[in-house]
């Protein structure tokens, strides 16, 4: 099993979703998150003042998945959420050693039925 993590733009997010659904992928988590990387800082006004942008807002995306279907995703990940510019995010993938099912607290290796599964 392997963890894709993709931090993206949120105005990416619904095109990324379908593009997921599209390859089968139904089960993942959504976070909102603020970050730096090569995007440029922006001027704010807020009540007339002036102010520096430097952490901007993204969506991070993250899936459980089996091997087999990693390369699939960062595919589909990339194609639906790229614009060419600096922040269009960053996507890791990390090894799952385990994985533990909190109703039965027994060992889960059913990660398959999260791919091409019921919504």
């Amino acid at each position: 099993m392997k963890k894709v993590e993709a931090i993206i733009r949120p105005e990416k997010l619904t095109e990324t979703l379908k593009g997921l659904k599209n390859i089968g992928i139904t089960g993942f988590t959504i976070s909102q998150v603020v970050g730096r990387g090569k995007q440029k800082s922006s001027q704010g006004v807020y009540r007339g003042k002036n102010y520096k942008v430097t952490l901007h807002p993204k969506v991070k995306l993250e899936i459980v998945l089996s091997n087999y279907m990693v390369e699939q995703t960062i595919k589909s990940i990339v194609e639906s959420a790229q614009t060419g510019e600096d922040g269009d995010g960053k996507i890791y993938v990390y090894p799952i050693l385990e994985a533990y099912n909190i109703r039965t607290g027994k060992a889960d290796d059913s990660i398959d039925d999260l791919v091409n599964g019921e919504e």
